[in-house]
């Protein structure tokens, strides 16, 4: 059974049914016992008012045939066996009392007798037990008969409440069902129960960070759409050239400018896809497990080391400590910040350059930093080149201006800190990730 309402309908109702049973049944056993009491105690006070003596009008016959009842007897007996009064004549009690409370068979039926022996008298008093159990049975039905009321009533006031506390849980499933794909607004909290308002709370923030992440995708299609325009209209234009080029020369000019327009609109196309996978990755959860970034620093070296060798320039690890080098992450993402803090370092560094990797501990923490002698970055645009497509320097500046935003994707996934700077040793740019914790 899947629904609430209809799991607590069930569980109360049937807990009403067996208690109200339970009720009953105690409630009828405990009467029929307090009946049992109460007759035995009349039989006995009726024998104790006989005790002194029968009025001068009885006499042996007793009553007359008209006024004989079989349900109730009375028999009394001198102490030499004689009878001298009885209420039925046909009642057959046996002559010998056994003094007390007993059970006598007569009649086909079973009567409760009550015997008591005075000075001259034995007196019998009797009650046929089919009667009694009759008068004790309606009277245990009466005591049962408000509690066979109750239940159902109480049943219809527990599936009152139970709907009317299930109403707004109702209502926030009718607004979210009604709602339009893009309808991300709150959800309304008014109203409800204290053990259903931190979901839809939870439930709000949800919205709220997929109306965030929705708006950062729309951001990033229409910067792609933008930053895309421009290679492309250059490529149709190189193109163009190339069609018009009459002789060698200008025809090979034309071949080297599509050439490097095609490498910019390609690297341009597998950043947007790397940021698009990161984010993907971050949305997925993967657990992080140990990672040596002395080993993920080979690995960005083998991507980097053919550009830096093409430009002269010096790249290598200079530090790298090894009890500080293992965290929790997750290598393919780290070797890919990693490798972009790299080609970018490589991209801007003059030819003859040097690039350096350092690991290291600083402050209980693991910091891993690439640092370059290019000509670094001014503090007011330190914060900004970790925007997308934003290219320090001239808008002509090489790259598609998503290399820092990958890696402080990247960065936030582990719960890295990014810090950019000067670098001392080199005096160029630094930029260093700082690990939160070290394995």
């Amino acid at each position: 059974m899947k629904s609430l309402r209809a799991r607590l309908l069930l569980f109360l109702l049937a807990a009403i049914v067996l208690a109200a049973g339970v009720q009953g049944f105690v409630a009828y056993r405990t009467v029929l016992e307090e009946a049992d009491q109460i007759f035995d105690y009349h039989m006995q006070q009726m024998a104790l008012s006989l005790r002194a003596g029968l009025p001068p009008s009885a006499a042996v016959s007793g009553l007359g045939d008209s006024e004989e009842n079989f349900e109730f007897v009375v028999q009394v007996w001198t102490l030499d066996g004689q009878r001298i009064f009885e209420s039925a004549a046909q009642a057959a009690l046996p002559q010998r009392a056994v003094l007390g409370f007993s059970n006598v068979r007569a009649r086909g039926t079973t009567y409760r007798v009550f015997s008591l022996q005075s000075r001259t008298l034995v007196i019998q008093v009797a009650q046929d037990m089919a009667a009694r159990r009759n008068m004790a049975g309606t009277l245990a039905l009466r005591t049962v008969g408000p509690i066979a009321l109750a239940a159902p009533l109480l049943m219809l006031v527990v599936w009152w409440v139970v709907s009317r506390s299930l109403a707004p849980v109702a209502r926030v499933r009718s607004q979210v069902a009604s709602r339009q794909a893009d309808d991300l607004s709150p959800v309304s909290e008014g109203g409800l129960p204290e053990e259903v308002r931190p979901l839809v709370h939870e439930l709000n923030l949800l919205f709220d960070r997929v109306r965030r992440a929705f708006e950062a995708q729309k951001h990033f299609v229409a910067d792609a759409a933008h930053e895309l325009r421009s290679p492309l209209a250059a490529l149709k234009l190189q193109v163009q050239g190339l069609q018009r080029a009459h002789d060698d020369a200008a025809r090979e000019l034309a071949v080297g400018r599509l050439a490097a327009g095609i490498d910019r609109a390609t690297r341009l196309v597998e950043q947007m896809l790397a940021l698009a996978r990161q984010e993907a990755s971050a949305a997925a959860g993967a657990p992080p497990e140990t990672v040596d970034l002395r080993e993920v620093a080979r690995l960005a070296l083998s991507d980097a080391i053919a550009a830096a060798q093409a430009r002269g320039i010096d790249i290598g690890i200079a530090d790298a400590d090894a009890d500080a080098a293992r965290v929790l992450g997750r290598p393919e993402p780290l070797r890919t910040l990693l490798r972009n803090l790299l080609d970018n370092a490589v991209k801007y560094t003059p030819e003859g350059g040097r690039v350096d990797i350092r690991i290291a501990r600083r402050n209980g923490a693991t910091e891993l930093a690439v640092e370059d002698s290019g000509p670094g970055l001014p503090a007011g645009e330190r914060e900004r080149v970790l925007d997308r497509f934003y290219r320090a320097g001239e808008p002509q500046a090489p790259g598609s201006g998503l290399g820092l935003a990958i890696v402080k994707s990247i960065a936030d996934q582990h719960g890295a800190q990014l810090d950019i700077g000067r670098s001392e040793a080199l005096g160029g740019l630094r930029v260093a990730v700082r690990f939160p914790s070290t394995v």
